[in-house]
């Protein structure tokens, strides 16, 4: 018997009593019974965002959040600045141009974070840009962005700033309101620790004057029909049929989320993510993230002859443990190991010595143990 885990930065593994929530019969979305937990969502969501914003839960994953950020903001020919760090900042860029937008784009060194100042110089050399994409944390590289420092660079100019927090939503430090944040897109199978399938958007007072003034064409996305749907009654509704037991089993979660309580959540990851990061140095790894490391995952350069492909599908199918390997063009030279959502520090515990072990296997050049030893040091350490 070989027992299954999933240490990558999503989908994530699922508390127990989140599961049992989908083996429930199903009510209908239209019932008081189904809107009190569609509240209960919004509720814990606004909590989890640090916002007063309405909250929309949308059956997508994080890309049609994405997606609709854009819809909803940008009109053919409109200029908006992305700052890509890594493939899901390019992601940005792509759905940015599919609705005709004018891009200019900062793109940093993959494994490091974009500047302040390079924001700052793009908004002072382009005043018409509309708004700013960008990324919270990019799994893609094990980096994350100063978002507090870029909504004080937006909030006295026209664009307004716009942030993929699929990953980092319940992982790190993050106030929609007090950071001038005006569109935050989020996905659900991740800090938010339910499977795949819902996907959550949020706008600032800001962002609706963009709304209410944009042509481009949408009808699922289109967030005035989630609005009017939100603000119709005394409870908030979906335009369209929600996927119920998705959006009670987010209920169960974020009850689990307010129970240790969401700085407690963000500590809980910065301990676990720490101890990976000590545990791959005292092997002698490269870590991927040379400034802001992420905590939701520990970016690892592959050593010197090893296949990375083949390191990945051995720890799957020998360990039986479902981490990541690289994208785009650091494809089969990164092993990610991830300490996002539903993760203790056995679990931290655990990674770096599935890393080991395989490593070692095909033929690296380590100490079995000694990166078990330096995490475990660090979980005590840090009273974890």
């Amino acid at each position: 018997m070989r027992k299954k885990y999933i240490m990558a930065p999503g989908p994530t593994e699922v508390p127990a009593e989140v599961l049992v929530e989908a083996a429930k019969p199903v009510i209908h979305h239209r019932t008081p019974q189904y809107r009190k937990i569609l509240t209960e969502v919004v509720d814990g969501m606004k909590y989890v965002l640090g916002t007063e914003n309405n909250v929309f839960v949308i059956g997508a994953s994080g890309t049609g959040a994405m997606e609709m950020s854009v819809a909803n903001t940008v009109n053919a020919g409109d200029k908006v600045i992305v700052a890509s760090i890594g493939v899901f900042g390019d992601r940005w860029e792509a759905i940015a141009k599919v609705y005709g937008a004018n891009v200019v784009k900062i793109a940093a060194e993959w494994g490091t974070a974009v500047k302040p100042a390079e924001l700052k110089k793009a908004l002072d050399e382009n005043p018409d840009a509309v708004a700013v994409f960008t990324t919270l944390n990019e799994t893609s590289t094990g980096v994350y962005n100063d978002i507090e420092a870029f909504g004080k660079l937006t909030v006295n100019h026209k664009a307004i700033l716009v942030v993929d927090g699929i990953s980092g939503i319940g992982a790190q430090p993050f106030y929609m309101d007090k950071w001038n944040v005006d569109i935050i897109a989020v996905g659900s199978q991740k800090g938010l620790m339910i499977p795949p399938g819902l996907a959550y958007i949020a706008a600032s007072k800001k962002a609706w004057a963009v709304i209410e003034n944009c042509k481009s064409p949408k009808f699922y996305f289109d967030m005035k029909k989630y609005e009017k749907a939100a603000t119709k009654e005394k409870m908030p509704d979906t335009p369209f049929t929600s996927a119920v037991s998705l959006v009670c089993q987010q209920a169960a979660a974020l009850k689990l989320i307010k129970e240790e309580g969401i700085e407690k959540v963000w500590e809980r990851h910065e301990k676990l993510s720490k101890a990976v990061r000590e545990g791959i140095k005292a092997l002698g790894l490269e870590l991927f993230a040379k400034e802001n490391p992420a905590v939701v995952l520990c970016s690892v350069v592959v050593p010197e002859g090893i296949d990375g492909k083949a390191l990945m599908k051995k720890i799957r199918d020998e360990y039986g443990i479902s981490m990541a390997g690289g994208q785009g063009k650091m494809e089969g030279k990164l092993l990610r190991i991830g300490t996002l959502g539903y993760t203790d520090r056995f679990d931290a515990v655990m990674g770096v010595a599935a890393a080991e072990m395989a490593l070692k296997d095909m033929g690296a050049k380590i100490e079995v143990g000694k990166g078990v030893k330096r995490t475990m040091e660090v979980l005590m350490e840090e009273k974890y």
